[in-house]
This record gives structure tokens, sequence and C-alpha cells, in this order.
């Protein structure tokens, strides 16, 4: 564990020239979980690509999916956008079209829908009444966001409003060890999550 001190990039740079990317991953990202009283949601990427492509997204979701079965739960995916099903055709809105469509096709297995609203993908109804053919049913669970900035600002909105809840990460995808960079505010509970969650994966690891 790292980064009570320092940036994220920093940090990042150093594991990178140390550890390296796990096989076959082309790129890192950061998760960010908030476990609250009626829901637990997963937001990347938090911390590490500004304005992440298609392909990113794809590879993104796919190692997040990964990750959420660590902790006994079924990820259930929405790609989120301003942009409702197709309303849009900006370049962000059909970034994360053609992310789903390269999700799809790797792996057909995993329940993920999109592009949606952010109430769409915590509200079946909403979901419903916009895209009847859903494949997604009942609440997300992860989010995946256009760009880092919607990321991170979501995460950091949620945590604040909803008050109460654990937060955990941001757990770093892609590395070829059990490694993550905290961030400067990590309170002491987040840092021992942390070190548990490290502990858990280097174990898997092995």
């Amino acid at each position: 564990l790292c980064g009570t001190f320092g940036t994220h990039a920093r940090h990042l740079n150093y594991i990178d020239q140390v550890i390296g990317r796990r096989a076959g991953v082309a790129h890192y990202y950061a998760m960010n979980v908030l476990m609250l009283p009626k829901r637990t949601v997963f937001i990347c990427d938090t911390y590490v690509n500004l304005d992440p492509t298609a392909e990113q997204i794809a590879e993104m979701t796919l190692l997040a999916a990964e990750e959420i079965r660590r902790f006994g739960i079924v990820p259930k995916v929405a790609l989120l956008s301003h942009s409702s099903f197709g309303s849009s055709a900006s370049p962000t809105a059909v970034k994360m079209r053609a992310a789903l469509e390269l999700i799809s096709t790797t792996a057909p297995e995993l329940e993920i829908e999109g592009e949606m609203h952010g109430d769409a993908a915590l509200s079946e109804a909403v979901r419903l009444a916009a895209f009847p053919h859903s494949r997604l049913k009942g609440e997300a669970n992860l989010l995946i966001m256009p760009t880092m900035d919607a990321a991170n600002i979501a995460f950091n909105l949620l945590k604040t409003a909803a008050g109460g809840g654990i937060t955990i990460g941001p757990i770093l995808l892609g590395a070829a060890k059990a490694v993550h960079i905290l961030t400067p505010t990590a309170s002491v509970r987040r840092i021992v999550n942390m070190t548990a969650l490290a502990v858990v994966d280097a174990q898997v690891r092995r």
C-alpha cells in the first residue's frame, strides 16, 4: 500500500516501473467502492485515465467485474453517460456504445447495459421506461463513467451525501501484484480495509 503522501500519478509511475501490468492487460484503472445501508456501488475509473477510449472502457469493465466477484457479489454493470440509449451522438456517448459492443462480444455472460443516465442505473423502473428491452435487471452495482472527472466527482459526491457509508479504495486494477494507491485523506479505517483487501488479493494470486 502507498499513497498517503504524494500524488496518485507519481506512485503509479513507480508501480509501473517496479511491478508492471498483469499479462494481457494494456492499462491500469482505479475503482472505488461505497458500501451503503441499502446498496454497494463500485465506480470506475476514479484516478487513472482522464478520457478512456472505448477499448479501455471495455478492459476496465471486465477487470472491475472480476474484482467485484472476489467480494462475493455478482456484477451488474451500467455504462453511464449524459445520453440515454442512443439519444445523443456526442463523442462520449458514442464511446460508451462502442464499449458496450466490445464487452458484449468478449463477455456475453456479463449483465450489462448502456449508455444510460445515473438514475436509470439505480432504478429499474426509470430504466425500463426509457428502454423496455434492457438486459440489466434490478439495480446496477458497477457504474462505469465516461471520464475520470465524472467518476471521481460522482464518488466523492455520493460519499459525502450518503454519509455513514464505508468506503474502500482506490483499488488498482491491472497490476501484476497486489498493490494499491491510497489517497492522502485516507482514514485509518480505510487503510485497514485496504490492507485486508491486499492480503486476500495476494493470497488469491499465489
